[in-house]
């Protein structure tokens, strides 16, 4: 089973971005499963029905969140008619919508699992390793891909190692950069500490350099702008997985500006 997941969706530019490029990504790639998270998709902030029916109507087949899964609070009235979007599975509290979606590919049943780190969030959270473990058992899936949202490296290398041979992939989402730590742990898990995201090139994390350089080297008291022109980067990860096994056989990293490889490699 292939697996495309786009990191971090930011903005309406990183939506534009993906919607240039996922057909082409999936034609090539020859992915029969997609997902992608959308947390900073509605300007920065979380996510409103409208954008999450863009993201389905452009071919992704589940959207994970993050710790701006709420921003838009009528996710309270929508969540519960959108089956493809995953919503943190440990916070606390709060009882809508889903942590962990299982969908059905063909024969092969793939558990998407959201989970919020704890290390250097201000989020009060149920533990990850815990929650995790809850989970696996209940899915009876046979491909489990998380997305570990957090700031911490170290932290989303131990979830992944606690796991390895049990889940399928830990995915670590959050920063909007890119890692080139991807491999396949000893035991069949694929590791990346963070996909990385997906919007305007020239920006910092996906907001408008100017203003950002403004509010945090000088104090100013500005609000931080998403950066919607220029060049447009997409950061993904595609997976290799054995369907009998759950194990994954290969992770690669894929960078694309403007619809090109920004790397050889990845040059599709």
């Amino acid at each position: 089973m292939r697996i495309l997941f786009f990191g971090d969706i930011v903005g309406h530019i990183g939506l534009e971005a993906v919607s240039e490029t996922i057909e082409a990504l999936v034609r090539t790639t020859g992915a029969s499963f997609v997902i992608a998270n959308g947390e900073n998709v509605s300007k920065g902030r979380g996510i409103t029905e409208a954008d999450y029916r863009k993201l389905t109507d452009i071919g992704i087949d589940a959207i994970t969140l993050g710790n701006h899964w709420r921003d838009k609070d009528q996710i309270d009235d929508y969540i519960k008619y959108a089956p493809c979007l995953i919503r943190p599975a440990n916070v606390i509290g709060y009882d809508k919508g889903s942590g962990c979606t299982v969908f059905k590919i063909c024969n092969t049943k793939i558990a998407v699992i959201n989970l919020l780190a704890k290390a250097f969030m201000k989020e009060e959270v149920n533990d990850p390793i815990e929650v995790l473990n809850d989970l696996i058992q209940d899915s009876q899936a046979d491909i489990h891909i998380i997305d570990f949202h957090g700031e911490s490296t170290s932290e989303k290398g131990t979830l992944a190692y606690a796991f390895d041979g049990t889940v399928s992939a830990v995915l670590g989402t959050h920063t909007h950069v890119q890692t080139s730590d991807e491999r396949v742990l000893p035991n069949g898990t694929a590791f990346i500490s963070d996909v990385g995201m997906c919007g305007a090139y020239e920006s910092i994390i996906g907001f408008e350099p100017d203003t950002t350089v403004r509010k945090m080297a000088y104090g100013e008291d500005l609000s931080l702008s998403i950066s919607a022109y220029g060049k447009k980067m997409v950061n993904a990860v595609l997976l290799d997985s054995d369907e009998e096994t759950g194990n994954c056989l290969n992770i690669k990293r894929i960078v694309l500006v403007d619809g090109k490889g920004k790397y050889g490699k990845n040059d599709f």
